[in-house]
């Protein structure tokens, strides 16, 4: 599943893939496979992304927040 979200909100802070992979323990190629949807992060990095950017898992996958 591609994640629309994470990279938006990446680009949106005008953060490098190498920065945010940095940051968030990965390889640089990881973070581009989940940004293409090449790859699937697992749970626990679903919540490490959303805290690092302070955005939704919602807004990480579907680049807007759940709305009823």
């Amino acid at each position: 599943m591609k994640m629309i979200g994470l990279k938006q909100i990446r680009k949106q802070k005008s953060y490098s893939q190498q920065k945010v992979a940095m940051d968030l323990n990965i390889s640089r190629e990881a973070l581009s496979y989940y940004e293409n949807g090449q790859r699937s992060p697992n749970l626990e990095m679903l919540v490490s992304m959303s805290d690092y950017f302070h955005v939704s898992i919602d807004y990480l996958i579907k680049g807007k927040d759940f709305q009823k």
